[in-house]
């Protein structure tokens, strides 16, 4: 599986954007570590998800292409396959609930892809997508659970210890599993001996009991700030993760708006909740690393900040 990450970069080479690797005095001084930041909130379209979906698109079928792809999303990934397709001229059809944000519903069909809309049931968008596939010959490209989309994600860890060097640790926040999945794939390849640490809400820890327990637990409606993270984990991204992935550690909402906030404040990093996940469990999880050297994937920075904007406006005098 390393072997398809190392090709999903090349892939990805002059696609993606290299995002930035970003350090903080303040942050290693109150770690008493070596911290780097993985900035995937300056990726295409704001967030990781972009890699996978433009990997998992290159590598279809030629009839596959011409018939269309779907996927069901209600944010980032729905924005990643838009702006994929759009590039690899494929047309795109997306599956979103009628209560996605506004601002992730435009930027999705900004991109040029079709927007379908559906309840917001949890097996609404599933059971959609597979409506929209039986009578259209749509492929899906799976959010998380998809190889091709789990291997592109891995690329972000893969370029973070090209130009920062082997690592202690790696903290990534828990999802779906996707993100994590190829994370670990990556590091395992590339420094063996560094773990890999996933981070989850503990409003929404179905990995962490799935991961403790050795059996899949589904996500069933959690209340959390981290939006992206309120998923179940898939078949693939599960047995990838028991393979690969040291340990699961979760954090509170508190926790989690604190690390938000010193990523805003300190760093100024606009990151949103799900992204600042890892930095929290680095920050508040107990883990030992003093004197490591410890790599964060901040996952991505697409927050809605229209209610801000809004109370910033209502202040200013005519």
């Amino acid at each position: 599986m390393f072997e398809e990450v190392e090709a999903a970069r090349e892939r990805l080479r002059l696609i993606a954007n290299r995002t930035p690797v970003m350090t903080s005095r303040t942050l290693n001084a109150i770690t008493e570590g070596q911290i780097f930041l993985k900035c995937e909130n300056f990726q295409r379209i704001g967030a990781f998800k972009f890699r996978g979906a433009y990997n998992a698109i290159s590598k279809l079928l030629p009839e596959e292409k011409r018939k269309g792809v779907i996927t069901h999303s209600s944010g980032n990934h729905a924005q990643a396959v838009a702006l994929a397709a759009r590039l690899l001229g494929v047309n795109a059809t997306i599956v979103m609930p009628e209560n996605s944000s506004l601002v992730k519903m435009a930027a999705t069909r900004g991109y040029g892809a079709k927007v379908i809309l559906c309840g917001t049931k949890p097996t609404d968008r599933a059971e959609k997508t597979a409506e929209l596939i039986e009578e259209h010959g749509y492929t899906l490209v799976h959010p998380y659970n998809d190889l091709n989309v789990i291997y592109g994600a891995g690329t972000a860890a893969y370029e973070l210890i090209e130009e920062v060097g082997s690592l202690d640790f790696v903290l990534v926040p828990v999802g779906g599993g996707g993100l994590i999945s190829g994370t670990s794939i990556a590091v395992k390849g590339l420094c063996p001996e560094a773990k890999v640490i996933g981070v989850e809400p503990k409003n929404a820890d179905d990995a962490y009991r799935s991961f403790k327990a050795g059996k899949i637990f589904p996500s069933v409606n959690p209340n959390t700030i981290a939006d992206g993270l309120k998923t179940s984990l898939g078949s693939n991204t599960f047995r990838i993760i028991r393979e690969y992935v040291d340990d699961i550690i979760t954090v509170t909402e508190k926790q989690i708006l604190e690390a938000m906030k010193f990523l805003w404040e300190r760093m100024k990093l606009v990151v949103e909740p799900s992204g600042a996940v890892p930095l929290a469990g680095l920050r508040y999880g107990g883990l030992a690393v003093k004197d490591k050297r410890v790599g964060v994937i901040i996952s991505g920075g697409n927050i809605d900040l229209t209610e801000f904007f809004k109370v910033l406006g209502e202040q200013l005098q005519n």
